[in-house]
């Protein structure tokens, strides 16, 4: 039941990601694809910086979308580049 719960929360964090960076949106499989590696990228800078969110549904959605937005970015970075 929690990878139902990880690939839920990674799919609501990458359809956020990509709405609030814009013109970065890569379909429902993409989403759910940046969502997970942003939740696993979020949690390793959450940790690294010794930041704490809180357990539960909440914290996990905001956590994995900071790390998708940053994968996002990171992944325009190189484009661009």
């Amino acid at each position: 039941m929690n990878f139902v719960w990880f690939i839920l929360i990674g799919m609501a964090a990458g359809w956020i990601a990509g709405q609030l960076v814009k013109g970065s949106s890569f379909g429902l499989l993409g989403n759910i694809i940046v969502g997970v590696i942003g939740a696993l990228l979020g949690g390793f800078l959450f940790s690294t910086f010794g930041v704490a969110t809180g357990s539960g549904l909440l914290g996990s959605l905001i956590v994995a979308t900071i790390g998708a937005v940053v994968l996002l970015l990171g992944l325009r970075l190189i484009k661009s580049a």
